[in-house]
């Protein structure tokens, strides 16, 4: 993978108190760049391509929770947001089932974590207790297995789905949760510096 990572130092002197300098490195890292789970692109065709970069989205974001116990998870670091990264796990798993099984597969079934009277559960559920934490990976997992077998199972990326009353293409949906992970990914990235000064990737 092509990814940076940024060493934190502690500079006295650079500032009053002392300056975080970063300076780009691999130091640190998640993972070595050798064992990234990750791809470097270089898919052949659409759906190839779009399946790809989605998975490595999600990659991305099972690699910024890796090491953290339920506290850590359920923090809500980067105040006043009331985001964390098991928020976001749940909120993903939420989005997985309501773009394939949903709105793709037309599946009548109760959304994840989101009700009428809290339209916000999934992150303010999102509380410092293992069995949630549990709970959470195995729904995302579930969610995430269901749209990588219709993804494959498709019969081209125009397959289509009703949202709000409008078609969308299996395309928009994949360029979509594509965009929804990168931007979450990049919360994640927030997060995890504010729990324990892990940066990068």
């Amino acid at each position: 993978m092509l990814t940076g990572m940024a060493d934190i130092t502690e500079t006295p002197g650079e500032s009053p108190g002392g300056a975080r300098e970063r300076h780009f490195g691999w130091s640190d890292m998640f993972v070595h760049p050798d064992d990234d789970p990750r791809s470097d692109g270089g898919f052949e065709g659409e759906r190839a391509s779009l399946a790809g970069f989605l998975r490595d989205q999600r990659l991305t974001l099972e690699m910024k929770c890796e090491g953290l116990d339920a506290d850590a998870l359920a923090r809500r670091s980067v105040e006043p947001s009331d985001m964390s990264l098991l928020g976001l796990v749940r909120h993903m798993a939420g989005v997985e089932q309501s773009w394939f099984r949903r709105v793709l597969a037309g599946q009548d079934v109760q959304r994840h974590y989101r009700s009428e009277a809290d339209r916000d559960g999934d992150f303010s559920g999102a509380v410092a207790d293992p069995g949630v934490v549990a709970q959470a990976w195995e729904t995302w997992r579930s969610e995430v297995a269901f749209a990588e077998r219709f993804v494959d199972e498709a019969e081209d990326m125009d397959v289509t789905g009703t949202h709000h009353g409008e078609k969308i293409t299996l395309r928009d949906v994949l360029v979509h949760m594509i965009e929804e992970y990168a931007r979450h990914n990049g919360h994640a990235d927030f997060l995890r510096e504010r729990i324990d000064g892990r940066v990068g990737q």
